[in-house]
């Protein structure tokens, strides 16, 4: 008999508020990255498909404040307790069926969210579909991301699996998977990630 296990929604782990000063460093190097990734030219519209609690929609709003830039998420009321006091607009949605019409967004962002997904193709078909320029994807490099885990002492019941990371990939690995759908431009590794920013072919 096989249980499914629900898709969880926000943070597992609150990486984004931790206090431990190794943490706050792996984030500010993962944010400097992805400031790096993000495009020079700024965007009109952007998306994040699984904005979370909205610390990085947040962030990308600040540095384009003249966009519109929405969020979508799984449905779960305590996230949108969230969104209220951010500058973005925010809905529930599924990533694979996402409510927008084709080529509507310069910018699309999916941070920490296709290692929770059942068929990353799939999503990644619809991501492309919506997008019409940019794009920038990240998610824990394996194994370091379990190696990681074990370290500090995190789910040893689960070999270091942190609860709903159902895929895994390597730096190489995650960047054939998105460059099956889209034209790869830079990829960065800033500890334990991988982050691929990448643009809609043609």
């Amino acid at each position: 008999m096989t249980v499914e296990h629900p898709v969880p929604t926000g943070n597992t782990y609150d990486k984004y508020g931790s206090s431990n000063p190794i943490e706050r460093r792996l984030m500010a190097t993962f944010m400097a990255r992805l400031d790096d990734a993000l495009p020079a030219v700024p965007p009109e519209r952007i998306l994040e498909v699984g904005v979370g609690e909205g610390e990085v929609a947040d962030r990308v709003a600040q540095r384009y404040p003249d966009a519109f830039v929405t969020g979508i998420d799984l449905p779960d009321p305590s996230l949108a307790d969230h969104w209220s006091s951010k500058r973005f607009a925010a809905s529930f949605a599924d990533i694979e069926q996402l409510p927008f019409g084709d080529a509507g967004f310069d910018l699309v962002l999916a941070i920490e969210v296709l290692e929770h997904v059942p068929d990353p193709a799939a999503a990644l078909r619809e991501l492309r579909r919506v997008a019409r320029g940019d794009v920038v994807f990240s998610v824990p490099r394996e194994p370091i991301w379990r190696v990681a885990n074990l370290a500090r002492g995190k789910y040893w019941g689960d070999l270091g699996n942190t609860p709903g990371h159902i895929q895994h990939w390597s730096r190489s690995a995650f960047v054939r998977q998105v460059g099956a759908h889209f034209d790869v431009t830079t990829v960065h590794s800033p500890t334990p990630w991988t982050m691929v920013a990448a643009r809609v072919p043609g």
